[in-house]
């Protein structure tokens, strides 16, 4: 799929770069009359925009592949600018309440987000893989380190255009209280989940099984509160065992059985946070386009009514379940699979039943094909499919963060590009924090040395 490129100097609309000092305004104008709206189309009228030109890499997108993609930009000596749309640092770990990682166990940040939340008593299970985390220790953790960096950090903010020169990506328009404001910078990271950036910029992408093809869907979780979780522990994965997940699940099924309801989740999961704090994770939203807001907005709707609906079932049981509560669903739903933005290799299925390697190999994937039942018919008869093969480690190479139709653009975590089966291994957070690293890495680099990503040779980096 390909989009037309938002801004270009050579088409209709390009930047004024005359800045008044170091913070002063720069104009964003029409370069010649556009032609009359469409019958329902309303024509926006050209304004000008304050421009900002403090920033070698922007990472646009703060989940766990921009996080670590602004901090080893930062880390690496390049200015580096991180734009988050929700009030936090964390994507699905924070706003998401994820609270569970996996394919995590990787040289680098991983290890030192595990020693910091483990400093901080903020981690269940010692298993480096895979664990759960408190969700408020993270954010917290999250923003001194990029403050320690000196990332500059722009919460409720927005990426509305991306702005391209030619062939290269050299801006971006973002929205926010503070209104439309445009943004250069040497190399931009796409780290949107969906590939916001890359698709403005008039990237191709893909996204599910085709075009038009079913997506895995969208899980909204939600934090609550119990009165004793050990006497929930058999309903509980992992609990005080890291090798119980499928019992706890299915005695978990049978006891919203019993309380008059079925979770649209064929799994559905608890997992214990802290003391008499657990997570639900029972909510499957099917068939939504993650860029379509009105989609989104139903699907969060129907899936917290859904879980609070449960929730009081539970508790009307009594016993264990006596006094259970939600207290905090989700400021996000859950997005399994977005836009994946083409890039200069693409991991595909093959990959995954070879074991690829490559001599510049940012990530060594090892979590499983996940594939999500694409409806809930399909759920009730396989919730989870393993794409029946065996699938091999893998690598995941420089070249597919790289965007292959624009200049200047990487990306970093689910956007990547990749087909519909091997995203659905490497999408997890472990994978992500691996690839915004170097992408952070490459990035900084390459703004240093006045090249593009696609110029510089990862043994640089290594």
């Amino acid at each position: 799929m390909r989009t037309n490129v938002f801004c270009s100097s050579s088409r209709r609309v390009f930047l004024q770069a005359a800045l008044a000092g170091a913070a002063g305004p720069s104009l964003l104008r029409a370069a010649e009359t556009p032609p009359p709206p469409q019958p329902h189309r309303f024509l926006e009228p050209a304004r000008e925009l304050p421009l900002r030109d403090d920033a070698d890499v922007i990472v646009c997108g703060g989940g766990p592949a921009g996080v670590a993609a602004a901090l080893a930009a930062a880390r690496a000596g390049a200015r580096a600018r991180l734009f988050e749309t929700q009030g936090c640092l964390g994507g699905v770990w924070t706003s998401g309440l994820l609270t569970y990682i996996f394919d995590f166990d990787k040289p680098g940040l991983t290890r030192e987000l595990m020693a910091q939340l483990d400093q901080r008593d903020a981690r269940r299970h010692r298993n480096p893989s895979r664990f759960v985390y408190e969700p408020e220790a993270m954010k917290l953790l999250l923003e001194e380190l990029c403050d320690a960096a000196q990332v500059k950090l722009q919460l409720h903010t927005r990426v509305a255009a991306a702005c391209c020169e030619g062939n290269r990506l050299t801006t971006v328009v973002t929205e926010s209280k503070s209104g439309r404001e445009a943004w250069r910078a040497r190399v931009f990271i796409d780290a949107t989940g969906d590939g916001d950036v890359g698709a403005q910029a008039g990237c191709e992408w893909e996204i599910g099984q085709g075009r038009d093809g079913p997506c895995q869907p969208m899980t909204l979780n939600a934090l609550a509160v119990v009165r004793d979780a050990a006497a929930l522990g058999e309903f509980i994965s992992f609990y005080q065992d890291d090798r119980r997940h499928l019992p706890a699940v299915q005695a978990f099924q049978r006891e919203i059985a019993r309380a008059g309801c079925e979770a649209s989740y064929g799994h559905p999961t608890l997992f214990h946070i802290r003391d008499n704090l657990i997570l639900v994770m029972i909510n499957h939203e099917y068939g939504v386009k993650p860029f379509d807001a009105a989609q989104v907005t139903q699907a969060t709707v129907r899936a917290r009514g859904e879980v609070h609906r449960i929730v009081r079932a539970l508790a009307a049981l009594g016993g264990p379940w006596a006094g259970m509560q939600v207290v905090a669903s989700a400021e996000q739903i859950g997005v399994r699979d977005g836009r994946r933005i083409r890039g200069r290799y693409t991991v595909t299925r093959d990959d995954l039943v070879n074991g690829a390697r490559h001599p510049d190999a940012v990530a060594r994937v090892t979590f499983n094909v996940d594939i999500h039942a694409a409806t809930r018919e399909e759920n009730r008869k396989e919730t989870i499919s393993h794409g029946n093969f065996k699938m091999k480690p893998y690598d995941i190479p420089l070249r597919a963060l790289i965007a292959k139709d624009v200049d200047g653009l990487m990306m970093a975590g689910r956007c990547i590009s990749g087909d519909f089966v091997a995203h659905a291994s490497y999408r997890v957070t472990g994978n992500a924090v691996a690839m915004g690293e170097a992408a952070g890495k490459v990035a900084a680099l390459a703004a240093q040395t006045n090249r593009l990503p696609h110029e510089i040779n990862w043994p640089e980096i290594r």
